[in-house]
């Protein structure tokens, strides 16, 4: 993904684009002969608009219900790790020890490893591996105490719980917006900078505001759009601040 200086130059570049074609279409078509089609092009452009904006506002409000959701299912994760951490203390000897180390494990795996693989795009292993060993560990307990089994209880549910939200984590770490709504985002935003540039002005300067004012929104748009459409990859992304909670948990306790 970008970061927030290659935000900025194709911010640039688009605004820069936009005011270039105005300018070469002012020169090709002058602005005097285009004021009589100015009724018709502004219909163009008030329908054009209208339904670019309902897209534009459907597709930003869909990306950041989905950051969102990300964001409070990786809260949702680690809390099943600290409950996990902390219910292992009812646990018998040996899977106590051997689950405190491997939630230890958990967290660091996902600070240090997940998180870095899911910025480069890539899908981690590290957590799964361990959790397929707290399943092992907890299924091979022999409660003997009513605490002891209220506790492992108690484990197998948060431990379900942090396999889901893992499982969840991933695949919305791989999830994308299709191309064709991007085609359609795009291509619609081409339309209707290309419709703005079209007004024969009797002011180039107030001409060449709109422009510039358009394209700026919208390239804006689309960038925010791309960047919370990856919610584990560029400028603009969920932090694993979470699990360095719940690892300051487990070194206190």
């Amino acid at each position: 993904m970008l970061s927030f200086f290659q935000d900025f130059v194709l911010v640039i570049m688009t605004v820069a684009g936009a005011l270039v074609f105005m300018t070469g279409l002012n020169r090709a078509w002058p602005a005097e002969k285009r004021r009589n089609h100015n009724e018709l092009i502004g219909w163009q452009l008030s329908i054009l608009g209208t339904t670019y904006a309902v897209i534009l506002g459907f597709m930003m409000y869909t990306v950041w219900t989905d950051f969102g959701a990300a964001d409070a299912n990786v809260d949702q994760e680690a809390s099943a790790l600290s409950n996990v951490y902390a219910l292992a203390a009812g646990l018998p000897e040996p899977q106590r020890s051997q689950m405190k180390n491997l939630a230890r494990s958990y967290a660091d795996a996902a600070i240090n490893v997940d998180w870095p693989e899911m910025e480069q795009g890539h899908t981690p292993r590290a957590t799964v591996d361990i959790n397929d060993r707290m399943w092992t560990t907890l299924m091979s307990l022999q409660s003997n105490s009513p605490t002891e089994v209220m506790a492992e209880d108690h484990s197998l549910s948060e431990l379900s719980a942090l396999t889901a939200h893992r499982r969840m984590r991933l695949l919305q770490s791989e999830g994308r917006l299709p191309g064709v709504l991007w085609c359609v985002l795009l291509v619609g935003g081409a339309l209707t900078i290309v419709s703005s540039s079209m007004f024969g002005s009797e002011s180039p300067r107030l001409h060449a505001w709109q422009v510039f004012a358009f394209s700026l929104l919208i390239a804006l748009a689309l960038v925010a759009i791309a960047n919370i459409n990856r919610p584990f990859q560029g400028s603009v992304r969920i932090d694993d601040l979470a699990f360095e909670r719940v690892q300051r948990f487990m070194q206190a306790h």
